[in-house]
């Protein structure tokens, strides 16, 4: 059994909390600015970090999307044809 909260969420006895100081929060520092050449070598050096997929490996996964796209779509036609027919049947059993 859980016990009762006491108003304030204390315990009757329990030490209160000291009134030190605030906390306060540093500014955030400025970033240096970079130029546009050491912008753009910075650029290219993420650019050949990138791995890129292969021919194959794209044909894959292009193939998996259409195959998951047909099944998505065969499974809501499913559903709609069938929730067509019992609501036709619902609104037609109260005539």
């Amino acid at each position: 059994m859980a016990k009762a909260k006491t108003p304030g969420g204390r315990r009757p006895g329990s030490p209160q909390p000291a009134q030190g100081p605030t906390v306060s929060v540093d500014q955030p520092t400025a970033k240096p600015r970079v130029t546009p050449m050491q912008f753009a070598s910075q650029v290219r050096a993420e650019g050949r970090k990138i791995v890129w997929p292969s021919r194959k490996e794209t044909w894959i996964t292009s193939v998996m999307v259409f195959i998951m796209v047909a099944l998505a779509a065969a499974f809501f036609w499913i559903v709609d044809a069938l929730l067509t027919v019992v609501s036709q049947w619902i609104i037609g059993f109260g005539a």
